[in-house]
């Protein structure tokens, strides 16, 4: 296992991807017992569904639930991981609000990892859930022939 990502390595491995460090994910707790991690995401116009609605668009929410999810693992495997399959159901809209979203590490094979998604608006209602699998075989030794 390579070394585990504590919040400041998280923390950095955000703002330096350009697309991450976008989304502004913002680290609020990680608990590796539980191999939960817990992000806010802000709103920002940019998000928006349409001009001025306030209303998240789906695919922001789906970029932030991928990529909360990635870090569950990663932050217990020392790595962003490569998506494998990943799926979201948009429970209700999210509106002039923040978002916490909570991500449960629910297998972190050898080859293959699972995390399941929550996203909370700023009332604690969920909005959407996801689950995606992610590729964890990584910098394995080329076999020689």
């Amino acid at each position: 296992m390579s070394k585990v990502l504590n919040k400041d390595d998280l923390a950095a491995i955000f703002a330096a991807s350009p697309f991450i460090n976008w989304l502004n994910l913002r680290v609020v707790a990680i608990d590796y017992e539980a191999q939960t991690l817990d992000v806010e995401v802000p709103m920002r116009p940019e998000f928006e569904r349409k001009a001025g609605s306030g209303q998240w668009h789906g695919g922001p929410l789906a970029s932030v639930i991928d990529t909360v999810g990635d870090f569950a693992l990663g932050m217990l495997l020392g790595q962003g991981l490569p998506t494998i399959n990943f799926r979201v159901d948009y429970l209700r809209p999210a509106i002039n609000t923040d978002l916490q979203v909570i991500a449960r590490v629910r297998r972190a094979g050898r080859s293959v990892g699972v995390a399941d998604v929550d996203v909370f608006n700023h009332s604690g209602q969920l909005v959407a859930i996801g689950r995606a699998s992610y590729a964890t075989l990584l910098n394995t030794p080329e076999k020689k022939s």
